[in-house]
This record gives structure tokens, sequence and C-alpha cells, in this order.
């Protein structure tokens, strides 16, 4: 057991290096999108102490954060500029695609809630 724990350690410190070449824009990124399942969960804990009265604002606002969170995750593909598929993109226009979908997004969430 002693090996596994250390071989654990050895990656927590590789990837933590590795993490902290990061570009600032891109933690911002990954701390939105943190953030968003962190809320999602939140909502999931407290439909199960409390209850499902209203179904519709619980799927709605699950569902919303998990968009967001899968949006932000897209344009966190977009923006990296090691990502050699979108380098003839700019980020102005993968973040007008990212605020032109999350307006579609909640659009539709709004009307889910009636």
């Amino acid at each position: 057991m002693p090996r596994a724990t250390s071989d654990a350690r050895l990656l927590i410190q590789s990837l933590s290096k590795a993490y902290a070449a990061t570009p600032t824009n891109l933690k911002i990124i990954d701390l939105y999108v943190v953030f968003a399942v962190a809320t999602a969960l939140i909502q999931v804990a407290y439909m199960g102490l409390v209850g499902t009265f209203p179904f519709n604002s619980f799927l709605s606002g699950v569902l919303s954060c998990i968009g967001t969170a899968v949006l932000a995750v897209c344009l966190r593909i977009q923006v990296n500029k090691d990502n050699k598929e979108f380098k003839d993109l700019p980020p102005e226009r993968a973040f007008a695609d990212f605020v032109l979908c999350n307006l579609v997004l909640h659009l539709v969430i709004m009307n889910f809630l009636g």
C-alpha cells in the first residue's frame, strides 16, 4: 500500500507542476466550470433534502448549471493556444460564441420554467 500512496503523491505533484504553467485565462475558465458544477451539486443535494415539489425549477436550475459548464469547457478548448484545431479562431470570436450560446441556453431554460 505505501507504493500506491507514493505513486498517487507523484501523480498529484506532476499534475500541479503542469497546471502551474497553464495561462491565467484558462485557470479563470476552470474556476468558472468548477463553480457551475458545484452549484449543480448543491441544487441536487438541496432537492434530496427538501423535496422535488417544483420539479421544473429543479431541472431548469441543474440543466442551466451543467449547460453553462459544458459551454465553458468548449470556450476553454477554443481559447487554448496549445490546441491546433482552433488556431485560426480569434479568442474574441470564441467568447462571442460562448455568450450567444449561453443566451440561447438560458432562453430555453426560461421557457422550460413556464
